[in-house]
């Protein structure tokens, strides 16, 4: 499990900017690799977890590519030049898909929109494929995927990418016969993302 970074804004009830750590803030920030499109994350606090999201978008912020001021003409002297902090940010969108649930000793989880709204400057972490898989429990242990039609209308232009990544990454968590349904919903996909693209 790695910290990624913290809630920085949100754009709706269900799509919250994470900004990504870096080296000025932790000494091991995240790796790319952390927070690749459609990677599983949580909004937890030490003391209360908030909701369970998806990675859907990102963006490079750079406040330098905008300064269009003069330039200096040759190299500046290193004995006058203040040190520069570099401002360039990672931004990732990130849609809610439910929350993480206990009864017992046994997790669970909620899927659909979280009715909480999920405090400014929240951690946001990683999530394990033991928690990913929990999450596609239901309380009863039974496996379950509620937010299909939630992930295509809130995960705007890459909604159909994202959604068969999502298929494919949780497709080995379930048994042969929710394996071989989950296949159907994947190829029933590709047909509408391709039939979409040919209008």
């Amino acid at each position: 499990m790695t910290k990624l970074g913290k809630v920085v804004k949100s754009d709706s009830h269900c799509v919250y900017v994470v900004q990504v750590d870096d080296g000025m803030e932790v000494n091991q920030p995240p790796q790319p690799e952390d927070y690749g499109f459609g990677s599983f994350v949580k909004l937890e606090t030490a003391d209360r977890h908030w909701a369970v999201g998806l990675i859907y978008n990102s963006q490079l912020f750079n406040p330098m590519f905008f300064n269009t001021g003069p330039r200096l003409a040759s190299e500046p002297d290193l004995l006058f030049t203040p040190d520069l902090i570099s401002e360039t940010r990672t931004l990732l969108w990130t849609v809610l898909i439910g929350t993480l649930d206990k009864q017992g000793q046994a997790w669970y989880g909620q899927q659909g929109i979280p009715r909480i709204v999920v405090p400014a400057n929240t951690p946001v972490w990683t999530m394990t494929e033991q928690e990913v898989h929990a999450f596609h429990l239901n309380e009863q242990q039974q496996p379950q995927f509620c937010y299909y039609s939630h992930l295509l209308n809130a995960g705007g232009a890459f909604a159909s990418q994202l959604m068969a990544q999502v298929l494919e990454e949780i497709s080995p968590l379930f048994g042969s016969s929710d394996r071989r349904a989950l296949a159907v919903l994947s190829k029933e996909l590709a047909w509408k993302h391709t039939m979409g693209t040919m209008r």
